[in-house]
């Protein structure tokens, strides 16, 4: 009888093992899904607010394959007020991303510290470390399938991701992850409070370049009673100059 009693618990232990392992090979799978070694797109960003209205934004991304991970660069087209606001975030393998925001009315190239995480990006309910959170490194958090739902029909894990890093603004995620597909369709984030104050929604969903790719996401700011929506136009494969992720590009907009 007592080795049956001291099996049960290292029973539950492996069990519970397993299960955190699959949670971050899930995660894992998500976040490698795409294997393009560039992506060049065209965005509309549809900012409404608590009363209805709403204002639009153009920007072009570039993301990159690197040593240490994707750079991404964000370049603000549109409207005037806006045009010319350059971000640049580089990942680092098992740390945080760099980042770097340059504005025009400043005329100089900022470094964006890991505490500045929460703050808005440009205007947006998009946050500095919502930005970089579909490619954040999966080791930087605590992975855990909750279960599996169904999320407007499609069979999804749902998980939840604890950063290890107090300095995220989040206490946890948790994400419905597309059992086939391996795509994120639903974010929900939780303030160090535990309280849910924003959700992602990842939607028009289509084949680009033999691909699947998310076309649509928007971010709503619960309390706010804001949203601002994504409309990409994605292109895979076309050559992108080094020098556009350096600071210097930041500053010019002028790949060297």
């Amino acid at each position: 009888m007592k080795t049956n009693v001291l099996l049960i618990p290292l029973f539950v232990l492996v069990s519970l093992a397993l299960y955190a392992q699959d949670a971050e090979s899930i995660v894992r799978a998500s976040r490698e899904r795409d294997t393009a070694d560039t992506t060049i797109s065209r965005s509309r960003m549809v900012i409404q607010k608590r009363d209805g209205s709403t204002t639009e934004r153009i920007i072009e991304q570039y993301s990159k394959d690197g040593p240490k991970g994707k750079r991404t660069v964000i370049v603000f087209q549109q409207p005037a007020s806006v045009a010319g606001t350059r971000f640049l975030t580089m990942e680092n393998d098992g740390g945080a991303d760099d980042r770097w925001i340059y504005l025009p009315a400043v005329g100089r190239v900022r470094r964006v510290a890991a505490s500045e995480g929460s703050g808005s990006f440009v205007g947006t309910d998009f946050s500095y470390d919502d930005i970089s959170s579909t490619s954040r490194n999966v080791d930087l958090d605590t992975h855990t399938l909750l279960r599996e739902e169904t999320l407007d029909g499609i069979a999804c894990y749902v998980i939840q991701s604890e950063p290890k890093d107090r300095s995220f603004q989040y206490s946890k995620m948790i994400q419905w992850i597309n059992k086939d597909t391996k795509i994120v369709m639903k974010i929900e984030l939780y303030n160090r409070r535990n309280a849910l104050v924003k959700i992602a929604e990842m939607s028009g969903i289509r084949e680009i370049q033999g691909r699947l790719a998310v076309t649509i996401t928007k971010m709503t700011t619960l309390a706010a009673g804001t949203s601002t929506t994504i409309y990409m136009d994605i292109k895979y494969g076309d050559p992108i100059p080094e020098t556009v992720f350096s600071t210097a590009y930041l500053e010019t907009g002028v790949a060297r």
